[in-house]
């Protein structure tokens, strides 16, 4: 019978040691939504900013803008709602429960559980937007009195 030999391998020299994000050239976090859209090109930073100026209009004056997950989203007590720009669609995030309650305004988008995918170069209306923010708004309201 052949006994097995254990070979151990040295540990590399911490300064040969390379970080993962300089392995993969990540560009860092943004800090706040304005950040997050410098890096967007266009057409998707303006679509971007429609859709920021239509979630605005829907929230409350105390509402916040954060940088939740790594994409723009507002606060308002908590987060309730994310939007992000990808390489070929826009994402607005208003979770589960907007979609499925909208699923007929929605029809000519495509969906998933708590996304809705939308074109670089144009925005969900403004008026569907408005309604799932005050939707998601009455929605967090009912859930705290009970």
């Amino acid at each position: 019978m052949i006994s097995p030999r254990i070979v151990r391998m040295k540990k590399a020299k911490s300064s040969t040691r390379r970080s993962t994000t300089a392995k993969r050239n990540i560009a860092p976090t943004p800090k706040t939504v304005d950040d997050y859209l410098a890096t967007v090109p266009e057409p998707a930073r303006s679509t971007l900013q429609r859709v920021r100026a239509a979630i605005r209009s829907a929230m409350p004056a105390e509402a916040t803008e954060i940088i939740s997950y790594g994409i723009p989203a507002f606060n308002y007590k908590r987060p309730l709602v994310w939007f992000a720009a990808f390489s070929n669609h826009c994402s607005l995030f208003p979770g589960a429960s907007a979609i499925k309650q909208f699923k007929n305004e929605l029809k000519g988008y495509k969906t998933s559980k708590g996304t809705i995918h939308f074109p670089v170069d144009k925005p969900l209306p403004a008026a569907l937007v408005k309604k799932m923010v005050k939707m998601r708004l009455a929605e967090k309201t009912q859930k705290k009195q009970r």
